[in-house]
């Protein structure tokens, strides 16, 4: 399972890539393979504002719907609208194409609370 080394992660599987103030946000090679085939993601407008632990939108899979978790709060300033018609990009690549919003953080200090690469891997028993 891939669990990149320069992301941070959050317990509910969202990965998070700092960006200076902003952070791009995704799911992870684990949720999508936990899920299965994604069919329908949706996600939040530009200018929505998020917050940390709130549900920000979904992804469907032919097994569940499952709600996406803000990892931080802040202001939603870009969304991949590429996954509007082709929600597989999660399914195969869960870390670049498969971004799903890009948020302004409203507090940096919440980037601290996420969990690294080797905790996620702990808490994921993948290590």
């Amino acid at each position: 399972m891939n669990i990149p080394k320069e992301l941070r992660y959050s317990e509910e599987h969202e990965w998070v890539k700092v960006d200076g103030s902003r952070v791009i946000v995704g799911i992870t090679e684990f949720a999508q393979h936990e899920l299965g085939d994604i069919v329908f993601v949706e996600l939040p407008e530009v200018g929505a504002a998020l917050k940390a632990n709130e549900p920000f939108g979904s992804v469907e899979s032919v097994k569940t719907v499952s709600e996406l978790y803000a990892p931080v709060s802040g202001k939603v300033v870009e969304v991949n609208e590429k996954l509007n018609d082709s929600p597989e990009l999660v399914n195969e690549s869960p870390y670049e194409g498969a971004w799903m919003v890009v948020v302004e953080l409203a507090d940096a200090a919440e980037l601290d609370s996420l969990l690294t690469a080797e905790q996620y891997e702990k808490m994921t028993n993948q290590g």
